[in-house]
């Protein structure tokens, strides 16, 4: 069962993209109801909108977002009793802005960090509107990514992975990864539907949480 309020909350920051202001938000924790809601309420008709206008544009289907499939409600039922598995959803305006689930099981590959643990990203999404691959106009909030990167290298450190994190991308988003982010790209996994593997390890974690502290 989703539970109805986060496990812990963490003040965090967003940047309205249009006035360049900073605007209060928060970190949960958890992933609970009030944000599959949102999802259901706000961000399913939000996209179904935006792809109707690419769709009107003849956007080719290869340049809409990658992500349209996923299904939170889904995604939350599948790990809901799974200890080593972690959620974390992002809040601003009483509206949930992004979300994230994460996997404590696996195991870094990077040359000299080969074995060690890590913390997964299974799944990071930001609501249609913060999204400038299917926003008519520019995204309104900035930073949701950055923000839950950071909250799965904090929860590396606590969990004594010193930092390390790993995640399979989406095309779309290999260049917040490897360029924003700082990710070490490891090329295709053929076992995971080819999509570019990147891992994050404990000098470049550091290196971006001091970044994120000085912006």
């Amino acid at each position: 069962m989703i539970a109805t309020t986060p496990s812990a909350v963490t003040p965090v920051w967003l940047t309205n993209r249009s006035t360049k202001e900073t605007v209060d938000a928060e970190l949960w924790h958890s992933i609970v109801d009030k944000n599959l809601a949102d999802w259901e309420a706000e961000w399913i008709p939000d996209l179904q909108r935006r792809l109707k206008l690419l769709n009107q544009q003849k956007v080719e289907r290869r340049f809409w977002p990658q992500s349209r499939h996923w299904d939170w409600r889904d995604k939350l039922r599948e790990i809901e009793r799974r200890l080593a598995n972690l959620s974390f959803a992002i809040v601003a305006e009483d509206m949930t802005q992004a979300m994230m689930t994460i996997d404590l099981t696996k195991r870094a590959r990077m040359p000299g960090h080969e074995g060690q643990h890590l913390v997964y990203i299974d799944f990071l999404e930001a609501a249609p509107w913060n999204r400038n691959d299917v926003a008519e106009e520019p995204a309104r909030f900035g930073g949701c990514g950055s923000i839950l990167i950071n909250a799965a290298i904090q929860q590396s450190t606590q969990e004594g992975f010193k930092g390390r994190i790993g995640l399979h991308s989406l095309p779309q988003a290999n260049s917040f990864y490897a360029n924003a982010c700082g990710m070490t790209d490891l090329g295709q996994d053929a076992t995971y539907e080819n999509l570019r593997y990147f891992e994050l390890d404990p000098d470049r974690a550091r290196s971006f949480i001091e970044k994120g502290k000085g912006e």
